[in-house]
């Protein structure tokens, strides 16, 4: 897994991809098969951006979380492509 992160109006220390790093590393305990997240964090005036191109085989999934913290945006951020994991494996596993 390739984990690309990037900041728009934002320095991102190592503390901030470390914490990426340990949220997202969670999403392969559902699909092995995930060929790279792309995560772009941003400070929009007090509004916090977390945005994720989560390229997985078979598809390519997109989520986008604003808080007032970016910590809170990159775990919800999280939690939303870990849903859309499992619908997307629910939905495929029929076939």
């Amino acid at each position: 897994m390739q984990l690309t992160v990037s900041g728009h109006h934002i320095d991102v220390t190592d503390a901030l991809r470390n914490h990426v790093s340990e949220k997202f590393d969670k999403l392969q305990r559902h699909i092995d098969h995930i060929n790279n997240i792309d995560v772009k964090l941003v400070i929009d005036g007090h509004v916090h951006k977390a945005e994720a191109n989560l390229h997985i085989s078979g598809a390519d999934l997109f989520a986008a979380v604003e808080s007032e913290d970016m910590y809170a945006a990159i775990d919800a951020l999280a939690d939303k492509l870990d849903r859309q994991i499992i619908k997307h494996k629910e939905k495929h596993r029929g076939h």
